[in-house]
């Protein structure tokens, strides 16, 4: 939970454009506004007990604060992701929207100046002429407002935004607690009892917020995992399944089978062994994506810009 995004270029404080290439990011917290603008594939995104799939072409607004959880469909998913901080844009620290895709609120020509709005403020972030933060800061103020006149919205009280924060706290707990104990046998009685909770009301609870079973999460943890070894290491497979905290292989290739579509031997097979991780390719426990350098964003830029444009 506590990973950091490891984008090339350089940032204005409170405020973070970049594109990400993405085949998983299990569920995270951040204190930033997100919109995610997909590229490329077909991004699955998570919130709560919502998923939904948004196509290229299609955006949405996340909450700060908001448990959410990207993975890809088919192929790895690329969007644009713009991050604002609430020190930039002062009075949104208390306002939720629903995370309803805009396309689905605007008028197309309303929406066609939403895009172009957003590779402008993407040119100017990136090529950083005079003033740029300035100009930056500006250009994200306009496009949230243009957001936030057509997304239901609604002010949480005092009490909700503290319940709000307690939630997120207990969420990063048992991820933590997960990411410690992955490997041996975990059992949610021994976080419920950490907490101080009935363990009926901890599983609603991550049903609720990660939208999956507490023995679901943890599979997953277990898998990426494995995903890793198998692609740096020429360990046995049996050795990785032990180290990831599998029960038996049976489980640890029904793991792979609900996945990938195949076997252990077939993902190593089809991604080989021991082969180094690309420097650009972040692949840990919680995510698999890649990030791209200033001169690289510039060239995705317009290379979308000019498909955009065709359409």
């Amino acid at each position: 939970m506590n990973e950091y995004e490891m984008i090339q270029h350089p940032q204005i404080e409170g405020l973070s454009l970049f594109f990400d290439t993405v085949d998983y990011r299990t569920p995270h917290i951040h204190p930033e506004w997100e919109l995610i603008w997909v590229m490329e594939g077909t991004l699955l995104v998570t919130t709560g007990a919502v998923r939904q799939s948004l196509a290229p072409g299609q955006m949405l607004l996340l909450n700060p604060r908001q448990p959410h959880e990207f993975h890809k469909k088919d192929q790895s998913a690329t969007f644009l992701c713009l991050q604002c901080s609430d020190r930039l844009l002062p009075g949104l620290d208390r306002l939720e929207v629903d995370t309803v895709p805009p396309h689905t609120l605007l008028s197309r020509t309303d929406y066609a100046e939403l895009e172009r709005a957003l590779f402008s403020l993407l040119e100017c972030y990136l090529t950083r002429p005079p003033h740029f933060a300035l100009s930056c800061s500006a250009q994200t103020g306009a496009i949230l407002y243009q957001l936030l006149r057509v997304l239901p919205c609604r002010e949480l009280s005092a009490a909700d935004a503290a319940a709000r924060e307690r939630s997120n706290a207990r969420l990063n707990r048992l991820m933590k607690y997960v990411d410690e104990n992955f490997q041996s046998k975990i059992l949610l009685s021994d976080f419920a009892a950490q907490e101080g909770v009935s363990m009926g009301y901890l599983s609603m609870f991550i049903k609720r917020t990660l939208n999956q079973t507490f023995q679901e999460y943890v599979t997953t943890v277990r898998f990426h995992y494995a995903c890793r070894r198998i692609l740096t290491q020429e360990k046995n497979l049996l050795d990785i399944c032990n180290e990831a905290g599998f029960s038996d292989y049976r489980y640890f290739s029904k793991a792979f089978k609900q996945r990938t579509g195949g076997t252990p031997e077939e993902y190593r097979s089809q991604n080989g062994a021991n082969k180094p991780v690309p420097a650009k390719i972040h692949h840990s426990l919680h995510s698999l994506e890649r990030f791209y350098t200033r001169e690289q964003s510039l060239c995705l830029l317009e290379q979308y810009r000019t498909l955009l444009h065709d359409a």
